[in-house]
């Protein structure tokens, strides 16, 4: 059973359950982001790719979230690319201030089996699966729904 939270009227969905293990990633400065580290935040896992145009639309809004809001931590995991040289270079093009993994299916697995780019993973501020988004996410989304659970707590 899945529960639902639509985000929008383009049937965008988040489902509340999705079964994963905490995941442990380096990034590409060579850093180790396990779950455990952000206790106390909301984390959010964003699978994107360079060619892929809703990725790149959700990106100015993942940069704004991460820069303007210290209970959120934001990790991107560069999927299907040839070059990680490239990837670092369009990470810096774009002035993307989250760390960034370089993925591959292996590393993907660790939350879920990836079909769509973009796929985002949230973890709420105790360390448990929140929600997932298969498709483009918003930062007003993102913020509404984070409210909506913080009131579901008060």
């Amino acid at each position: 059973m899945k529960n639902k939270f639509n985000l929008s009227a383009c049937t965008l969905v988040l489902f509340l359950t999705f079964q994963v293990q905490a995941f442990q990633f380096k990034d590409a400065t060579g850093e180790l982001h396990k779950l455990e580290d952000y206790k106390g935040r909301w984390v959010l896992i964003n699978f994107w790719a360079t060619w892929c145009a809703p990725c790149l639309k959700e990106i100015p809004d993942l940069i704004s979230l991460y820069q303007d809001r210290k209970d959120i931590m934001i990790i991107g995991v560069a999927m299907d690319y040839s070059d990680p040289q490239e990837i670092m270079s369009f990470v810096r093009s774009l002035s993307i201030n989250y760390p960034i993994v370089l993925g591959d299916r292996k590393i993907a697995s660790q939350l879920d089996e990836i079909s769509l780019l973009p796929s985002t993973y949230f973890y709420d501020p105790d360390g448990h699966p929140a929600a997932r988004q298969l498709g483009i996410i918003s930062r007003e989304n993102i913020e509404k729904f984070i409210e909506s659970k913080s009131m579901e707590k008060k």
